[in-house]
């Protein structure tokens, strides 16, 4: 227990500190029972960007390389000429990016945007958005920390680094836990259509084809609920908790007010909405029922709120982490999302658990044109396989 009480004080003090759960295991001497009640991630401060460089790679290649105190997690951006990574919790750096010659990149600037960093390469032409073959996050080695590292050439994505991903990531080589969660159910219709469509419906359509999907590459999976039930939010998470996931995915439906608004939106759980939308889509989907969390109740109730709070903060940076995936490859795949940040945060109830995941709003069925579309095999379809990339390119071993 002392070695448990020191890592909590350490995490307290804001020091760095990135150990698994195994490395834990070792250091502790504790049971497996006792760390399996924890996170399975780092408990870390604020990232920062330590330096930036970029080189010529064989074939014409252009790298740049972010180099990072801690595990980055981010989104990334195309605009005219430009290259945008977007990295959540992390702060600038005052070092100027060493910059090659004979690269795409003409320029690397910082732009600070709340508790986001963006870094803006801007290039000498355009580039299409990179496949998983070409992005890379390192792990520290000798005197570099943690790396993001790019490589794109002119124009067209790399189809060498393309073939390379697809003849490698049909199958996943570890049965990794994913639980899929079909909103509301039985009593509960969710929102409803104009044309009749009721959300409990087409989310459980959905779910069932992403499990079809995940399954056949070798992801173990499971759902809240296969047929027209409804269950309280706190058995969902439940669940999730029961099948030791690795990962949780709560699939809904939107609808607003105004009939012309449509496209997904992604969310993680967070005490504080990032924006009133949120805020309002929380206290809908939280209405059918109320839930607290509650766990380690063999601790001290000073360790119970310690413990509480470096779940939360583990469990918070992956799921920013796998949004992050999520809303790129739905970009990827063309499908509108709602206008406004990529990734947004509210206090859902059915993502509060030790499971890292996110909630994914498919589309709005208030909205006559989307509600067609998420009615279609077509739709859902393209939904699935935007969803299933993301988890496949999602970073299970942190």
């Amino acid at each position: 227990m002392p070695v448990l009480v020191l890592f909590i004080k350490i995490w307290y003090n804001d020091a760095v500190m990135k150990v698994s759960r195994r490395t834990l295991l070792k250091m502790s001497g504790l049971g497996i029972a006792t760390i399996s009640m924890l996170p399975r991630v780092a408990f870390a401060g604020r990232n920062s960007v330590l330096s930036m460089r970029t080189g010529v790679q064989p074939g014409g290649k252009t790298r740049l390389v972010i180099e990072t105190s801690l595990r980055p997690s981010y989104d990334i951006s195309y605009p005219q000429n430009q290259l945008v990574i977007s990295l959540s919790n992390t702060a600038a750096c005052s070092v100027s990016p060493k910059l090659s010659g004979g690269t795409l990149v003409k320029n690397i600037s910082q732009v600070q945007n709340g508790d986001r960093l963006n870094v803006v390469a801007d290039l000498s032409g355009t580039v299409a958005p990179l496949e998983s073959s070409q992005i890379m996050v390192l792990s520290p080695n000798g005197d570099n920390e943690y790396r993001l590292v790019l490589d794109f050439v002119g124009g067209v994505a790399s189809t060498k680094g393309t073939a390379s991903a697809a003849a490698t990531s049909n199958t996943v080589a570890k049965k990794y836990v994913v639980v899929i969660d079909a909103g509301h159910g039985g009593k509960d219709p969710g929102c409803i259509g104009k044309g009749g469509t009721k959300e409990k419906t087409v989310v459980l359509s959905v779910a069932k084809k992403l499990k079809k999907e995940l399954d056949s590459i070798g992801f173990k999976t499971y759902l809240t609920r296969s047929n027209d039930t409804f269950l309280k939010l706190a058995d969902r998470a439940e669940i999730a908790e029961k099948r030791h996931a690795d990962l949780f995915l709560s699939l809904h439906a939107n609808a607003n007010p105004s009939r012309a608004t449509k496209g997904y939106s992604v969310y993680t759980l967070s005490e504080k909405a990032s924006d009133e939308e949120a805020q309002k889509l929380a206290e809908t989907e939280n209405a059918v029922d109320k839930i607290g969390v509650t766990g380690f109740s063999e601790f001290s109730k000073e360790i119970r709120v310690a413990l509480s709070a470096l779940q939360q903060r583990a469990v918070a940076e992956l799921s920013e982490e796998y949004a992050s995936d999520c809303a790129r490859a739905m970009d990827n795949a063309s499908i509108d999302r709602l206008p406004g940040p990529s990734i947004r945060h509210a206090p859902f109830a059915v993502l509060r658990s030790t499971v890292p995941g996110a909630l994914i709003e498919l589309g709005h069925l208030s909205n006559a044109n989307e509600e067609k579309l998420l009615k279609s095999d077509a739709h859902q379809n393209k939904l699935v396989r935007a969803i299933v990339k993301s988890v496949k390119n999602y970073n299970f071993d942190v």
